[in-house]
């Protein structure tokens, strides 16, 4: 049996997303351990080190922690399952990107970052094998749809839509106001 150009890519884009599955299922289930007794410390916010700082803001919310291990694991469970694997890449790439920044603003071990961009640079090879899926998406996404005002309608509906966003604006200020 010979396999051709596509049956290796297959074979190494399905590599590459076992990669970051498990690396998001341990980050993932990490997270329920990870940041324990990281709020205390006697340190001030002042004396703190950017790592030792982040790690008490994760440590101070346990259901914000977990919340982020379940996207993580979600993330890696669309990513395994090939129908789903874009829509996977998408939400383990947000996660990522706010994991590679948040890794060099606050001084996070160099190790922790080099992880993330491998994990990162994956996903973009992941995406990159699946381009024509991605820009026929993209294009979706952005086609204009179709006008069929005319030019008093489409100003119409302009004006009016103006109008409401003034008014939710007013009720959005009365209900964060208190």
């Amino acid at each position: 049996m010979k396999l051709d150009k596509k049956d290796k890519t297959e074979i190494l884009e399905n590599a590459f997303s076992y990669i970051v599955v498990l690396a998001m299922f341990a980050y993932g289930v990490g997270k329920i351990v990870q940041f324990d007794g990281a709020i205390n410390s006697s340190k001030l916010v002042s004396e703190m080190t950017g790592m030792e700082l982040m790690w008490a803001f994760y440590g101070y919310s346990k259901p914000f922690v977990i919340v982020l291990g379940v996207l993580e694991i979600s993330g890696g469970i669309l990513m395994l399952i090939r129908r789903t694997r874009l829509l996977g890449s998408l939400l383990v790439s947000t996660i990522l990107i706010n994991v590679i920044l948040q890794d060099i603003f606050y001084g996070v071990h160099v190790g922790a970052l080099k992880a993330a961009l491998i994990y990162q640079s994956l996903i973009f090879i992941i995406l990159w094998f699946n381009r024509e899926r991605v820009v026929k998406c993209f294009k979706i996404l952005t086609s204009p749809g179709i006008n069929r005002n005319s030019g008093k309608k489409f100003f119409l509906i302009l004006f009016l839509s103006g109008l409401l966003f003034v008014g939710l604006r007013i009720v959005e200020y009365y209900i964060t106001k208190w």
